[in-house]
């Protein structure tokens, strides 16, 4: 057991989204906090668990998250690991200029080049070292979006491997071990249980909470939500007894209400280039098809190359307007990361998810996650897939069952939710493209 001759606060945050409504609080709380410690002679570090990003919003989406960065930098915070939003919402190029300007380490121990190489803005771990010389011992891993990630021209392995080969790495040198695990609640209880060596793991990823931690054998998990609603604040003390607790960003004084109206007109403007001008107004309907999900599929069809397609009216978020039409109103009307999916379907499996997407309840459904970002899925539309009396059609002829089909859909229905069978289905991701990419270049092109 070791035995501290300091009291050490740990403050964590974790799926800021972009959420950035919260954040004047949240920096006004953190250094408020900091300044006292420090007075009194406690140690102090500030730490986000990854997500801070969210290209739903336009400053992230103008700065590619450079914006976010500052914001960390501005708050002093000691390190961070990545989640999929810094992971794969960005351009291998965007995330490898993300951290140039950061005045904190990033920690994540199982994200590297295809070569094997790990990135240089990147630490498998580290080690702090206090004024009282306690040993910090910092890791960190983000989850395993294999398939995009190699798409992007990354590679990423197990996590869990990753932080247990980690921590086992600086056991020996660390007085504490602290995992920064954009893992999800699963394999962070799984980790509690198998690593012997991690003391406290901060988690994110799912948007769990533990309002007062959570103890699995030696191992205190702490968790703060998402959004910003929650800071977590972790306390070590004594005989390196540990305790978790969490702030409700509510609870605090206002800060620059004002802040976050402010950061979406700067986003607006850097947002403002021309795309095309546009001949008429295209309605955004959630229940019914339009003429915007006519000229959305045919965008999909001509993108992919693809025989049929298939997605949810609730993706439109906004009208296409008539006359010019920039690329913040594209990104307003499809403001979700998410990235067009090819994939190779036989017939009858074809016919089988075609039916599945006639569920009736499925467009009142209250749609939260896998990237998107709207409110309701919204009537499923289909092109050039139909049915004709019992005969499924694709391109007006009828759909044979051991012939190969390609559907160009979205990557939210291939993660099992909504069609188990695609999850395991071959398919091809287009990345970095998003979905308001792919319209964009549409209208350029024809205009």
């Amino acid at each position: 057991m070791i035995v501290l001759n300091e009291t050490i606060h740990i403050y964590h945050t974790n799926d800021l989204h972009s959420h950035f409504e919260h954040w004047p609080r949240i920096h006004a709380f953190l250094q408020e906090r900091k300044r006292w410690h420090e007075k009194e002679g406690e140690v102090c570090l500030l730490l986000d668990i990854g997500d801070h990003i969210d290209r739903s919003h336009p400053y992230t989406e103008a700065t590619a998250g450079l914006g976010n960065v500052e914001m960390l930098n501005d708050s002093h915070y000691d390190a961070v690991t990545i989640g999929n939003n810094e992971g794969i919402t960005l351009s291998k190029k965007e995330l490898n200029l993300l951290y140039t300007q950061a005045d904190f380490d990033v920690i994540v121990g199982n994200l590297f080049h295809p070569d094997g190489e790990r990135p240089n803005w990147a630490k498998q771990h580290h080690i702090l070292t206090t004024a009282g010389g306690t040993r910090i011992g910092l890791i960190g891993a983000t989850a395993e979006f294999t398939p995009f990630y190699e798409r992007l021209g990354w590679k990423v392995t197990p996590g869990r491997e990753a932080l247990i080969e980690a921590a086992a790495a600086i056991r020996a040198e660390a007085d504490i071990i602290i995992c920064l695990s954009h893992l999800g609640i699963r394999e962070d209880e799984i980790l509690a249980a198998e690593s012997n060596d991690i003391d406290i793991i901060l988690g994110a990823h799912t948007h769990h909470v533990f309002h007062e931690g959570k103890q699995i054998d030696a191992v205190l998990l702490g968790a703060a939500g998402k959004f910003g609603a929650y800071i977590g604040h972790v306390t070590i003390e004594g005989e390196h007894s540990s305790r978790a607790r969490l702030v409700e960003t509510a609870s605090l004084p206002e800060a620059e209400p004002e802040f976050n109206h402010r950061l979406l007109s700067y986003g607006k403007d850097m947002l403002s280039d021309p795309v095309f001008s546009n001949r008429r107004l295209l309605k955004a309907e959630w229940f019914k098809d339009s003429e915007m999900a006519d000229e959305f599929a045919e965008a999909l069809l001509l993108f992919s190359g693809a025989d049929c397609a298939m997605f949810n009216a609730g993706i439109f978020m906004k009208d296409l307007k008539e006359g010019i039409v920039t690329r913040f109103d594209f990104h307003q009307l499809l403001p979700h990361p998410i990235n067009p999916c090819l994939i190779e379907l036989s017939g009858a499996e074809l016919r089988e998810i075609y039916l599945e997407s006639l569920n009736s309840e499925w467009p009142e459904i209250q749609l939260k996650g896998l990237g998107f970002r709207g409110t309701v899925m919204g009537k499923m539309i289909h092109r050039e897939l139909q049915m004709n009396g019992h005969t499924l059609e694709v391109q007006g002829n009828a759909v044979q069952p051991d012939h190969t089909y390609r559907l160009i859909t979205l990557d939210m229905f291939t993660f099992g939710h909504f069609f188990p069978s695609l999850k395991r289905a071959q398919k091809t991701y287009f990345m970095p493209e998003f979905l308001r990419d792919v319209f964009a270049l549409y209208f350029q092109k024809r205009f």
